[in-house]
């Protein structure tokens, strides 16, 4: 069977409907996995308070959240304190994250300091940026699924701390269970990253489990549109994965089972490969195209992959296959790999490694803010 880059979905597999959205079910946790906070919505985030630097968060639009510097224009918003990267580190295996809000309300997120309509963005909040905002690097955060704020802050943070903007892109099962709805969902944020306030600024890209998914989608964009959205990938300065979901149709359903319910791991196996088998135009097609489009990546820019050994969402060697490829190509690619480490919380449980493999990457990179020390 063809290798798929997939992501990990909720422990059943119904044919989505418009009717299901905002149906709730029992968490469970995986590393920094929320398996899952909201089944069918994109999560709203909470704040949590800590000490160092300050930056100001605009929520633009549903699982979109934009985290800038302040700048005196901005005065009259409200500011939220950043957390200190070095001691969220240091708390990274002992606080605890707080619960999110339900997804029906996310205006009621603390973290929310601001909402804006996502459409026009420039008219909006453009006068609220000066020069030196408009040449800051831009991180695209893609989270894991249901991402905690304090989770995210850890990664976050580091950002903030080296002179960058952060552009957090949280995604939803859906967008998964029914690629239509992803691919949707990839071209907003395609869309959000071309407005004025954004259109000038290099990006480096984070992409986390699902949030590989939700790139490859914005990929899939850039490769049917090249003249439209060009500007882009040649924007894009550096992209980095962590856990990314590799492996076979067959694979991703073993290790949903193993992931979610052990014990019933081969229901659990079963009722996926239904899923794909009675929905495959829907569903694996979709994905056969996500694999080609991720192999022949339209961005060329030097890459990074942190996985390990022992992850049921990620096969090895389906992964290390493809980065032998991008070499081929031509893609300057580092990887990282553990023998044993947990999905998406690598720098958790091997922080002296994880940070180091990262600063020696980033001060690779062609944009200054990013040389600092990490």
């Amino acid at each position: 069977m063809q290798d798929r880059f997939l992501i990990y979905t909720s422990a059943a597999f119904p044919a989505p409907t418009n009717e299901h959205r905002g149906n709730l079910i029992k968490p469970h946790k995986m590393g920094n996995l929320l398996l899952s906070t909201s089944l069918f919505g994109t999560g709203a985030t909470t704040s949590e308070q800590g000490n160092g630097g300050r930056f100001i968060t605009r929520k633009i639009s549903k699982g979109i959240t934009y985290y800038y510097a302040p700048f005196p224009e901005a005065a009259n918003q409200t500011k939220c304190p950043a957390k200190d990267f070095s001691t969220a580190l240091c708390h990274s295996s002992s606080s605890p994250s707080p619960s999110a809000p339900s997804a029906a309300d996310p205006s009621s997120s603390p973290w929310l300091c601001d909402t804006l309509p996502h459409s026009p963005l420039s008219s909006q909040n453009t006068h609220q940026s000066d020069s030196a905002s408009a040449t800051r690097p831009l991180l695209l955060f893609l989270s894991w699924l249901g991402a905690q704020p304090g989770s995210v802050a850890k990664y976050t943070d580091m950002y903030l701390e080296r002179g960058m903007d952060v552009f957090l892109v949280q995604s939803s099962v859906l967008h998964f269970l029914w690629p239509s709805w992803g691919l949707e969902y990839g071209l907003e944020v395609l869309k959000v990253l071309e407005e004025p306030q954004f259109s000038g600024r290099p990006i480096l890209v984070y992409a986390s489990s699902i949030g590989g998914y939700t790139f490859t989608q914005i990929l899939t964009h850039i490769t049917r549109g090249p003249k439209e959205h060009t500007g882009l990938a040649q924007r894009v300065i550096g992209h980095i994965y962590d856990s990314l979901v590799a492996g076979t149709l067959e694979h991703m359903a073993i290790g949903l089972g193993q992931t979610l319910m052990p014990s019933l791991k081969g229901l659990v196996k079963n009722i996926a490969m239904l899923y794909f088998w009675l929905f495959k135009t829907q569903t694996a097609d979709f994905y056969n195209n996500g694999i080609q489009v991720f192999q022949n990546n339209p961005i060329t820019a030097p890459a990074l992959f942190f996985f390990c050994e022992n992850d049921a969402l990620c096969d090895p060697v389906t992964l290390e296959k493809t980065i032998g490829l991008w070499r081929r190509r031509g893609v300057t690619v580092v990887s990282r790999k553990w023998k044993k480490s947990i999905h998406a919380a690598h720098m958790r449980c091997h922080p002296e490694e994880y940070l180091s493999t990262l600063e020696q990457f980033l001060n690779s990179l062609p944009v200054s803010p990013l040389k600092a020390k990490m």
